[in-house]
């Protein structure tokens, strides 16, 4: 029995062997399936995750965004997304434009603004803007390093369509090429229609390689006008990272009270380039000179300082500045913010205004290295906080009408008019004088300095029109076809004249 018993054990055993390995194998098999859905639900996760995420985040830039735009707000107003981009506008392009803009940032800024005119008016296709890495200031920043490139080429859709390059079909290998020229200075449409437009027949793609003052100030008609204002005061916003850190400087000073931006442009390259050395050692004046003669575009045969200076052509001094400020009324606390980059001669020269106002203060004195070290050696980045902080001032006052002035100007025109003090060199220099050699004492030169800037506070007025194009006002330091809207704007201009006329009717 036993033996028998045994037997059947082990015949028993011979029948369950393939029942466990099944049994094995199904278990297997389940914690296989398990992993893989296990695995595809975290990976699914991890991409909704990240997809909120980049909602969010962009959500919160744009935000910061609207709230930059509109610098006079108090800051607890509670700020609305930007709507979406507008739908792409469906037209057949006749060719690529592509653009490489001379100069510093504002210069190159009110290009742009006239590139993208002139590629709607044409129907081109725009590339998107190569910036100057030649100039004096060798800044090495692109345009996605200084503007929101993402937004430049979306909320100008319904108008251009603008490509970060040309398609690689439109080159030399395939037969196309490329016209490189510089359209003449201050054109109106009809130029560009019948003289520039034809070379888009023979090739496809054309390269201005210069864009300063291609465009005329008048004479266009009132829709190309406005776009150029909505490219400026909309389309290019700059990159989160600079929108940030120039939203912390305006924050920390009004903070403190009222300031003043004071875009004092002593500044070796305007020094050198100006031929102005008033105030200036030998040495010092000599080193102008060299600089001066090293770049080609700047050379003049002679350049007297003094001529110059006597003609209104010159940047004021840090020491004069000081005393314009004081006959203009500002108090010693005011807060003095410098919108400029090195002053010549370091911080001596800025010895006599730091004795009148204390509060001066800079970029570099108000944030920690570490939120300044990656704008440093980018002399745009660090001239678009500059242009954030001028914007924001309760008053801009400008040493010079270069273009950062001028922009800055018509800024602030776009924002309600804000108070920007134009000084008038030609005649403070003449006061100047005569109160430093004591000819005129303090109280009457703080009057007459009172008087000529009574209407040079950036009050409304009508640009000036002129058959020589270098004397007209600048469209971009006054864009009046865009400050109002209707026949309101006969009443706010008042009559056709300048803020010269304005100016010397109440001499």
């Amino acid at each position: 029995m036993e033996v028998r018993s045994e037997g059947v054990q082990v015949r028993c055993d011979k029948l369950q062997a393939p029942v466990i390995a099944r049994t094995r194998l199904r278990v297997w098999f389940i914690r296989v399936c398990s992993s893989i859905v296990i695995w595809t639900c975290l990976i699914q996760l991890l991409t909704v995750t990240e997809l909120w995420r980049s909602n969010f985040i962009s959500g919160i830039t744009s935000r910061i965004y609207h709230i930059n735009q509109r610098p006079f707000l108090a800051e607890t107003t509670v700020a609305q997304a930007p709507p979406p981009y507008p739908p792409a506008r469906n037209y057949t392009s006749n060719g690529f434009l592509r653009v490489s803009c001379n100069g510093g940032l504002n210069q190159m800024r009110a290009a742009i603004c006239d590139m993208v005119t002139i590629a709607r008016l044409l129907n081109l296709t725009l590339v998107v803007p190569e910036l100057d890495k030649k100039s004096f200031w060798a800044d090495p920043s692109n345009f996605e390093d200084i503007f929101d490139v993402t937004h430049f080429i979306g909320s100008l859709r319904d108008e251009v369509r603008i490509v970060k390059r040309v398609p690689k079909k439109f080159n030399t290998k395939n037969g196309y090429s490329t016209l490189k020229m510089a359209p003449i200075s201050w054109s109106n449409e009809k130029y560009y229609l019948e003289q520039i437009l034809p070379h888009f027949s023979k090739h496809k793609v054309v390269h201005f390689n210069k864009t300063d003052a291609r465009l005329a100030n008048n004479g266009l008609p009132l829709d190309l006008q406005k776009l150029r204002c909505r490219v400026n005061f909309q389309a290019l916003k700059f990159t989160p990272e600079i929108e940030t850190l120039g939203q912390k400087l305006i924050r920390i000073l009004r903070e403190k009270g009222p300031f003043v931006a004071l875009h004092l442009r002593y500044e070796m390259d305007m020094l050198a380039f100006s031929g102005c050395t008033h105030g200036c050692s030998y040495e010092e004046a000599e080193e102008l000179k060299r600089m001066r003669y090293a770049f080609p575009w700047w050379r003049e045969k002679e350049i007297v300082s003094e001529e110059r200076r006597l003609q209104g052509q010159c940047p004021l001094t840090p020491e004069e500045t000081a005393l314009v400020l004081q006959a203009l009324g500002f108090d010693r606390d005011m807060q003095i913010y410098i919108a400029a980059g090195e002053i010549y001669g370091g911080e001596h020269r800025l010895a006599q205004l730091r004795a009148a106002f204390p509060k001066i203060l800079k970029k570099e004195m108000m944030l920690a290295h570490d939120e300044l070290w990656q704008f440093q050696n980018h002399s745009s980045q660090m001239a678009a906080l500059d242009f954030m902080v001028s914007v924001a001032s309760n008053t801009f006052i400008p040493t010079y009408d270069g273009n950062m002035a001028k922009l800055v100007e018509g800024h602030r025109r776009y924002l309600g008019f804000e108070k920007s003090i134009l000084l008038d060199r030609k005649k403070l220099v003449e006061l100047l004088d005569l109160h430093q050699n004591g000819t005129l004492p303090f109280d009457e030169f703080s009057d007459a300095v009172r008087r000529v800037h009574e209407n040079r506070m950036g009050q409304p007025f009508r640009r000036r029109v002129s058959d020589k194009p270098k004397e007209e006002d600048y469209f971009y330091a006054n864009p009046q076809e865009c400050l109002c809207e209707g026949t309101k704007c006969d009443d706010l201009l008042g009559p056709r004249n300048s803020s010269v006329g304005m100016a010397a009717a109440q001499l």
